[in-house]
């Protein structure tokens, strides 16, 4: 295995707020978490996007800042810097050699460097932290407080503004391994999404090196956690020894008729709904055919559950080393309760193949990509096709839709633009020079995108 997935200020954000960036993904022109809103839903309307630029000749090309040789996690926009994370192979310290995890933080405004926070790698090696996979976890930025999820398993609360000598301060963390007996399966990479005073992720714990055991089958898949202290809130394990490989998938939180509920897609191919302040597990659906065997035709999720007027919308898959199979897309009514396989199914899209993407949407329309290369666009209500793209390459990105325009990247270093309708029309076409396997987000009216060794904000040249 050469490559592994992808795939929180010191005030607790008020609910009020929380459910208002569910419904207004510009509030404030940041772009504070993995998928702009604790919905996950990656729309925006923010005008002046560019839909061409060139990265040889710099058209459109505002700055560019070197990463380290590997990059999976998604570009966070919060209080004019820029937070990424990547591994050591850049090398920011000359003093800090070796393989490490890190996480980068630059000026939104010109890409200057300004701190990174160092996580060495586990003593147990790739059976818990696959080598050169950096940090794969997309923050969260809370006013002065930001939260991701280190290489190492660990929940870090960090000041956003560094110690002020281009390094971390670190405030608080929470060590998964340690607390919680978690065993994550290569690598650990949930994407905090926060309610209140709790933060959510992954354990990501999973099976051994060999494939066939568990060995932490007791700790559980999610956790809850205090951002003012780092304190366990909750933990469920539902999933317990039906691990089927790993768990990477990331938590969404949103109003689901009139609970607030914390959302995600678990190792045994099911995803389940909790009440987001107690843990209270509301309902579960399996995402599998009953008649499914993995792995050739069961799934596990890797993709992150899009919370949307009272529905979840969410596509199953496997990790991107078993290569291309059958997968499955479903809309889910979650203001059921229980086992909601059966009661709780809108609609099934079975076209799809394996997916780690996580949908987009947008005017009526829901627009998902496979691993296989296709980008698929459906009717919101009835799941009915209306076109499908050919990126022509795997893809590991999501589709995000800006001012009327999916945007989507893949393993060639292409980021196809396309209008956001039932009619598809290909608007342009660019490459990146390296492997994309981020997805681009926008924030003050510029483009940032990470290819596997690069950070690039691209904004229409004035």
């Amino acid at each position: 295995m050469s490559k592994k997935l992808i795939a929180c200020g010191a005030l607790a954000i008020p609910a009020a707020l929380v459910v208002l960036w569910a419904s207004d993904p510009n509030a404030g022109g940041d772009w504070p978490m993995w998928g702009g809103t604790p919905d996950r839903n990656m729309v925006s309307d923010m005008k002046g996007i560019p839909t061409t630029w060139d990265v040889k000749t710099k058209k459109n090309v505002k700055w560019m800042a070197e990463l380290g040789s590997q990059s999976y996690g998604n570009p966070v926009i919060a209080g004019g810097m820029v937070f990424v994370g990547t591994n050591n192979e850049a090398m920011k310290d000359p003093k800090i050699t070796g393989d490490k995890g890190i996480l980068m933080a630059f000026q939104e405004s010109d890409g200057e460097f300004l701190w990174q926070d160092v996580n060495d790698k586990l003593p147990s090696g790739r059976a818990n932290d696959w080598p050169f996979q950096g940090v794969c976890s997309s923050p969260l930025v809370e006013g002065d407080r930001l939260y991701y999820v280190t290489n190492r398993g660990e929940v870090r609360a960090l000041d956003v503004h560094g110690d002020g000598n281009k390094h971390a301060k670190v405030l608080w963390k929470f060590d998964m391994m340690e607390e919680v007996g978690s065993q994550p399966h290569n690598m650990s990479n949930s994407s905090p999404v926060s309610y209140g005073d709790l933060i959510y992720v992954s354990t990501s714990n999973g099976q051994d090196e060999s494939h066939v055991h568990i060995p932490s089958p007791r700790a559980p898949s999610i956790i809850a956690v205090n951002k003012r202290t780092g304190k366990l809130a909750w933990e469920d394990n539902s999933v317990g020894d039906r691990i089927l490989h790993g768990q990477w998938s990331s938590a969404a939180v949103g109003k689901i008729g009139d609970v607030m509920q914390a959302v995600i897609g678990q190792g045994d191919g099911w995803v389940r709904g909790y009440e987001a302040e107690s843990g209270k597990k509301l309902w579960e659906f399996d995402l599998n055919p009953k008649d499914s065997v993995w792995p050739k035709t069961r799934n596990e999720v890797i993709s992150t559950p899009v919370i949307y007027d009272n529905r979840v919308y969410i596509a199953n898959g496997q990790d991107p080393e078993h290569g291309e199979g059958v997968g499955h897309l479903y809309a889910i009514d979650a203001s059921k309760r229980g086992d909601i396989t059966l009661t709780g199914r809108v609609w099934h899209y079975d076209k799809i193949r394996r997916s780690i993407s996580t949908a987009a949407i947008y005017n009526g329309l829901l627009f998902d990509a496979d691993f296989s290369g296709f980008l698929h666009c459906l009717d919101l209500k009835t799941g009915k096709p209306y076109w499908t793209h050919d990126m022509l390459a795997a893809i590991w990105s999501s589709p995000i839709i800006i001012n009327g325009k999916v945007y989507l990247a893949d393993e060639d270093g292409d980021v196809a633009v396309l209008e956001a309708s039932k009619e598809k029309k290909l608007v342009a076409e660019n490459n990146m020079g390296s492997s994309v396997y981020a997805t681009p987000v926008p924030a003050h009216g510029t483009l940032f995108l990470a290819n596997r060794n690069q950070l690039f904000a691209l904004a229409e040249s004035k």
